[in-house]
Protein backbone atom coordinates (compact mmCIF):
# COMPACT_ATOMS: atom_id res chain seq x y z
CA UNK A 1 0.00 0.00 0.00
CA UNK A 2 1.17 3.33 -1.08
CA UNK A 3 0.34 5.32 1.66
CA UNK A 4 1.73 8.75 0.45
CA UNK A 5 -1.95 9.07 -1.43
CA UNK A 6 -2.85 10.01 2.23
CA UNK A 7 -1.05 13.00 2.00
CA UNK A 8 -3.68 14.36 -1.29
CA UNK A 9 -6.23 14.49 0.95
CA UNK A 10 -7.43 17.98 1.94
CA UNK A 11 -7.59 18.59 6.05
CA UNK A 12 -8.24 21.49 8.11
CA UNK A 13 -6.55 21.97 11.67
CA UNK A 14 -8.17 22.63 14.58
CA UNK A 15 -8.13 22.21 18.35
CA UNK A 16 -10.87 20.01 20.00
CA UNK A 17 -11.25 21.38 23.55
CA UNK A 18 -13.28 19.93 26.77
CA UNK A 19 -13.68 19.78 30.39
CA UNK A 20 -14.91 17.72 33.20
CA UNK A 21 -15.19 19.43 36.66
CA UNK A 22 -12.26 21.54 37.07
CA UNK A 23 -10.35 19.21 34.21
CA UNK A 24 -9.51 21.19 31.18
CA UNK A 25 -8.40 19.33 28.25
CA UNK A 26 -7.51 19.47 24.17
CA UNK A 27 -5.89 18.57 21.65
CA UNK A 28 -4.67 18.89 17.90
CA UNK A 29 -6.85 17.11 15.36
CA UNK A 30 -6.86 17.29 11.29
CA UNK A 31 -9.70 14.88 11.02
CA UNK A 32 -12.92 17.26 11.12
CA UNK A 33 -16.03 17.56 9.20
CA UNK A 34 -19.38 18.64 8.90
CA UNK A 35 -21.90 15.85 8.23
CA UNK A 36 -24.78 17.78 8.35
CA UNK A 37 -26.62 21.19 7.80
CA UNK A 38 -30.09 20.70 8.92
CA UNK A 39 -29.68 20.30 13.16
CA UNK A 40 -25.79 20.54 11.89
CA UNK A 41 -24.15 17.49 13.13
CA UNK A 42 -20.04 17.47 13.30
CA UNK A 43 -17.28 14.90 13.47
CA UNK A 44 -14.26 14.65 14.61
CA UNK A 45 -11.75 11.21 14.59
CA UNK A 46 -9.51 11.21 18.38
CA UNK A 47 -6.81 8.69 19.34
CA UNK A 48 -8.10 6.21 21.90
CA UNK A 49 -4.93 6.96 23.69
CA UNK A 50 -5.25 10.82 23.61
CA UNK A 51 -6.12 12.03 27.27
CA UNK A 52 -8.49 14.55 25.53
CA UNK A 53 -10.54 11.55 24.31
CA UNK A 54 -10.97 10.05 27.83
CA UNK A 55 -12.31 13.89 28.97
CA UNK A 56 -15.03 14.22 26.65
CA UNK A 57 -16.33 10.44 27.24
CA UNK A 58 -17.11 11.87 30.88
CA UNK A 59 -18.32 15.50 29.58
CA UNK A 60 -20.39 14.65 26.10
CA UNK A 61 -19.91 18.05 24.95
CA UNK A 62 -16.77 19.33 22.97
CA UNK A 63 -16.19 22.31 21.29
CA UNK A 64 -13.78 22.60 17.64
CA UNK A 65 -12.16 25.63 17.49
CA UNK A 66 -10.77 26.15 13.92
CA UNK A 67 -7.73 27.67 13.60
CA UNK A 68 -6.14 31.06 12.36
CA UNK A 69 -3.00 30.91 9.45
CA UNK A 70 -1.78 33.66 12.03
CA UNK A 71 -2.00 31.42 14.58
CA UNK A 72 1.23 31.09 16.95
CA UNK A 73 3.04 27.86 16.13
CA UNK A 74 3.51 27.16 19.84
CA UNK A 75 -0.18 26.92 20.87
CA UNK A 76 -0.32 24.35 17.87
CA UNK A 77 2.86 22.26 19.08
CA UNK A 78 1.63 22.24 22.98
CA UNK A 79 -2.05 20.87 22.11
CA UNK A 80 0.04 18.27 19.29
CA UNK A 81 2.57 16.96 21.23
CA UNK A 82 1.63 17.16 24.75
CA UNK A 83 -0.71 15.55 26.96
CA UNK A 84 -2.95 17.50 29.25
CA UNK A 85 -2.67 14.60 31.57
CA UNK A 86 0.96 15.89 31.62
CA UNK A 87 0.56 19.91 31.80
CA UNK A 88 -1.74 22.94 31.72
CA UNK A 89 -2.49 23.49 27.89
CA UNK A 90 -4.42 26.50 28.38
CA UNK A 91 -2.09 27.79 31.03
CA UNK A 92 -0.62 30.58 28.43
CA UNK A 93 -3.41 30.55 26.02
CA UNK A 94 -6.12 32.91 25.65
CA UNK A 95 -9.20 31.53 26.56
CA UNK A 96 -12.83 31.77 27.51
CA UNK A 97 -15.62 29.46 29.35
CA UNK A 98 -18.63 29.07 26.96
CA UNK A 99 -20.98 26.73 27.66
CA UNK A 100 -18.60 25.39 30.25
CA UNK A 101 -16.29 24.71 27.38
CA UNK A 102 -12.43 26.26 26.69
CA UNK A 103 -12.84 28.27 24.07
CA UNK A 104 -9.54 29.79 22.03
CA UNK A 105 -10.30 33.24 21.49
CA UNK A 106 -6.66 34.09 19.90
CA UNK A 107 -5.29 32.37 17.06
CA UNK A 108 -8.69 31.11 15.73
CA UNK A 109 -11.23 31.59 13.49
CA UNK A 110 -14.04 30.73 15.35
CA UNK A 111 -15.46 27.80 17.10
CA UNK A 112 -18.53 25.66 17.48
CA UNK A 113 -19.85 23.66 20.65
CA UNK A 114 -22.02 20.65 21.24
CA UNK A 115 -23.27 17.76 22.53
CA UNK A 116 -22.06 13.91 21.48
CA UNK A 117 -24.32 12.42 20.49
CA UNK A 118 -22.84 9.01 19.47
CA UNK A 119 -19.27 7.43 19.47
CA UNK A 120 -17.91 5.46 16.36
CA UNK A 121 -15.04 2.76 17.53
CA UNK A 122 -12.87 2.75 14.55
CA UNK A 123 -10.16 0.73 15.95
CA UNK A 124 -7.32 2.74 16.85
CA UNK A 125 -9.48 6.26 16.98
CA UNK A 126 -13.02 7.40 18.03
CA UNK A 127 -14.94 9.04 15.78
CA UNK A 128 -17.34 11.41 17.61
CA UNK A 129 -20.54 13.18 16.48
CA UNK A 130 -21.31 16.02 17.73
CA UNK A 131 -24.71 18.36 17.83
CA UNK A 132 -24.02 22.09 17.48
CA UNK A 133 -25.78 23.99 19.69
CA UNK A 134 -23.04 27.14 19.51
CA UNK A 135 -21.04 28.58 16.95
CA UNK A 136 -19.39 31.91 16.59
CA UNK A 137 -17.03 33.46 13.93
CA UNK A 138 -14.03 35.59 16.19
CA UNK A 139 -12.19 36.88 12.93
CA UNK A 140 -11.89 37.04 9.28
CA UNK A 141 -8.95 35.10 9.01
CA UNK A 142 -8.02 32.20 6.68
CA UNK A 143 -8.55 28.97 8.08
CA UNK A 144 -5.13 26.89 8.73
CA UNK A 145 -5.15 24.17 6.32
CA UNK A 146 -2.83 21.00 6.97
CA UNK A 147 -0.89 21.38 4.29
CA UNK A 148 0.03 24.90 5.39
CA UNK A 149 0.91 23.36 8.63
CA UNK A 150 3.01 21.40 7.12
CA UNK A 151 4.85 23.24 4.24
CA UNK A 152 5.08 26.93 5.59
CA UNK A 153 5.30 26.48 9.13
CA UNK A 154 6.94 23.10 8.82
CA UNK A 155 4.81 21.46 11.16
CA UNK A 156 4.86 17.29 11.36
CA UNK A 157 1.66 15.28 12.25
CA UNK A 158 1.81 13.60 16.26
CA UNK A 159 2.31 10.06 16.35
CA UNK A 160 -1.63 10.02 17.56
CA UNK A 161 -2.77 11.61 14.57
CA UNK A 162 -5.22 10.06 11.80
CA UNK A 163 -2.46 10.88 9.14
CA UNK A 164 0.86 10.28 10.93
CA UNK A 165 2.53 8.37 8.77
CA UNK A 166 6.09 7.04 10.05
CA UNK A 167 8.75 8.29 7.81
CA UNK A 168 11.33 6.01 6.20
CA UNK A 169 14.94 7.05 7.13
CA UNK A 170 18.25 6.48 5.55
CA UNK A 171 20.56 5.64 7.47
CA UNK A 172 24.19 6.74 5.87
CA UNK A 173 24.41 9.19 8.43
CA UNK A 174 24.10 10.38 12.17
CA UNK A 175 20.59 10.96 12.87
CA UNK A 176 18.55 11.93 16.20
CA UNK A 177 14.91 11.71 16.46
CA UNK A 178 12.85 14.11 19.05
CA UNK A 179 11.00 12.02 21.50
CA UNK A 180 7.95 14.92 21.50
CA UNK A 181 7.46 15.26 18.06
CA UNK A 182 9.47 12.54 15.80
CA UNK A 183 11.64 15.49 14.12
CA UNK A 184 14.99 13.90 12.25
CA UNK A 185 17.90 16.17 12.44
CA UNK A 186 19.88 14.32 9.44
CA UNK A 187 24.04 15.44 10.09
CA UNK A 188 24.01 15.30 5.90
CA UNK A 189 21.45 17.37 5.89
CA UNK A 190 22.69 20.18 7.90
CA UNK A 191 25.59 22.57 8.22
CA UNK A 192 26.71 21.97 11.78
CA UNK A 193 26.53 18.15 13.63
CA UNK A 194 23.86 17.33 16.11
CA UNK A 195 26.97 16.88 18.28
CA UNK A 196 28.54 20.56 18.02
CA UNK A 197 25.18 22.27 18.41
CA UNK A 198 25.05 25.25 21.23
CA UNK A 199 23.44 24.21 24.06
CA UNK A 200 20.69 26.73 23.89
CA UNK A 201 19.28 25.20 20.29
CA UNK A 202 15.79 23.73 20.64
CA UNK A 203 13.76 21.31 18.29
CA UNK A 204 12.63 23.37 15.45
CA UNK A 205 9.50 21.96 14.99
CA UNK A 206 7.91 21.97 19.01
CA UNK A 207 10.66 23.68 20.50
CA UNK A 208 12.05 21.37 22.96
CA UNK A 209 16.36 21.16 23.89
CA UNK A 210 18.52 18.89 22.51
CA UNK A 211 18.45 16.86 25.77
CA UNK A 212 14.97 15.24 24.13
CA UNK A 213 16.72 14.03 21.15
CA UNK A 214 17.37 9.88 20.96
CA UNK A 215 20.19 8.80 18.28
CA UNK A 216 18.80 6.38 15.95
CA UNK A 217 21.52 5.16 14.48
Amino acid sequence: MDKNIFKKFSYGLYIVSTKDKDTLAGCIVNTAVQITSQNPIIAASINKENYTNEIIKRSKKLAINVLSMNINKEIINTFGFYSSKDISKFENVEYEIIDDIPVIQKGSCGYLIGDVIDIVDSETHDIFLVRVNTSKVLSDDEALTYKYYQENMKGRSPSKAPTYIEEVENTSSSKYRCLICGHIYDDAKEDVPFAELPDDWVCPVCGVGKDKFEKIN
